[in-house]
C-alpha cells in the first residue's frame, strides 16, 4: 500500500521488486548486505569474495582466512571509505594494494601476519584517518617515510608486533596524530631510540596502555616503562663510549700519528736538501774566490 492507502501500481511493485532480486543477486555468497555495506564476518572464505556491488562503501571480511587481497578487484571498489580484515591470513608483501582505493578512511589489518611496511603500501591512500595494525606478530620494519603521504592519519595501531625500532620522523611527521598504540613490542632501547622516546614525553600524542609500552632489551632496561627510561638511557649515552667509539678513536689517533710523522719526514728532507744546496753554493762561491 502507498502512503495514501491506494495500492501500489503494478510496473511500480514489479519495478521494486526486481531492484531486490537485483541486489541479491549481487550480493557475494555467504555474505550479507544491505546499502551501500557489504559484511562477510566469519564466514571461513579462502578468498577475497567475487561479485561485490561496485557502489560498496563499507565492506567487512572479519574473522576469515583470506591471505591476499587481489589489487585490480579492489580498484573496481573505487567508492570504499571502510574496509575491515582483521582476523585473516595476510601477509608478505602488501605494496600497491590499495592504489585503487584512494578514498579510503578505515583500514584494519589487526591479527594478520603483515610483515613490513613500505612506502608503497599506503602511499596512495591520502584520506586515511584509522589505521590498525595491531597483533601481527611478524611486524618487524615500518620503513622511515612509511606514511609520508597519509598525513590526515589520525589514529594509528601497532600494538603487539614484532618491532624493535621505530623512527621518530615516521610519526612525529604526521600532523593530525592523536593517537599512537605500541604496547607490547619488543622495543630495543639503545641509544638510536632516545630520540624517539625524547618524542614520546614531548608530543601531545596519547598513548593507551602506557603501563605496557616498555623496554625489551637490552637486559639493564628490561620491563622498564617508556618514556619513564629517558633518563637513565640519556646517561648511559653521554658516559659509555661502546666498541665502536674506542675503534674510530684509534683510527682517528691513528691517523694523526701517521699524518705526524710523514710531516716530519718531509720536513727532514727538505731540511736535508736545503742544507746540501746551500753547501753547494757555499763552496762555488769559494771556488770562484780563490780564481
Amino acid at each position: 500500500m502507498s502512503p495514501s492507502g491506494r495500492p501500489w501500481p503494478l510496473s511500480l511493485m514489479f519495478l521494486l521488486g526486481m531492484g531486490m532480486a537485483s541486489e541479491r543477486i549481487n550480493c557475494p555468497s555467504r555474505c550479507s548486505c544491505q546499502y551501500l555495506e557489504v559484511n562477510c564476518t566469519g564466514q571461513q572464505l579462502q578468498e577475497f569474495p567475487a561479485a561485490i556491488p561496485l557502489d560498496t562503501r563499507q565492506l567487512i571480511l572479519a574473522a576469515n582466512n583470506v591471505s591476499y587481497l587481489p589489487a585490480v578487484e579492489l580498484s573496481f571498489l573505487a567508492d570504499l571509505v571502510y574496509l575491515d580484515c582483521r582476523k585473516n591470513l595476510l601477509g608478505d608483501d602488501l605494496d600497491f594494494t590499495f592504489i585503487g582505493v584512494a578514498k579510503l578512511v578505515y583500514l584494519d589489518l589487526s591479527f594478520n601476519n603483515v610483515t613490513q611496511v613500505t612506502f608503497s603500501t599506503f602511499s596512495h591512500l591520502l584520506s586515511l584517518v584509522v589505521l590498525k595494525m595491531s597483533d601481527n606478530p611478524k611486524l618487524v620494519t615500518i620503513e622511515k617515510d612509511a606514511f609520508a603521504n597519509n598525513t590526515w592519519l589520525r589514529h594509528l595501531d601497532v600494538s603487539r608486533t614484532g618491532l624493535t625500532f621505530l623512527d621518530t620522523s615516521t610519526v612525529r611527521d604526521l600532523p593530525n596524530l592523536r593517537f599512537l598504540g605500541l604496547s607490547d613490542n619488543l622495543w630495543h632501547c639503545n641509544c638510536s631510540f632516545l630520540d624517539f622516546i625524547t618524542w614520546m614525553t614531548e608530543s601531545n600524542v596519547h598513548f593507551p596502555d602506557a603501563d605496557n609500552i616498555t623496554c625489551y632489551t637490552p637486559e639493564g632496561l628490561h620491563a622498564l616503562k617508556m618514556p619513564a627510561v629517558e633518563a637513565q638511557l640519556h646517561f648511559n649515552c653521554l658516559t659509555q663510549l661502546y666498541k665502536r667509539d674506542y675503534i674510530f678513536l684509534c683510527l682517528i689517533g691513528f691517523c694523526i700519528f701517521f699524518a705526524g710523522t710523514v710531516a716530519a719526514w718531509l720536513a727532514g728532507v727538505c731540511a736535508v736538501i736545503y742544507k746540501v744546496h746551500t753547501s753547494k753554493g757555499e763552496e762555488g762561491r769559494g771556488e770562484a774566490e780563490e780564481d
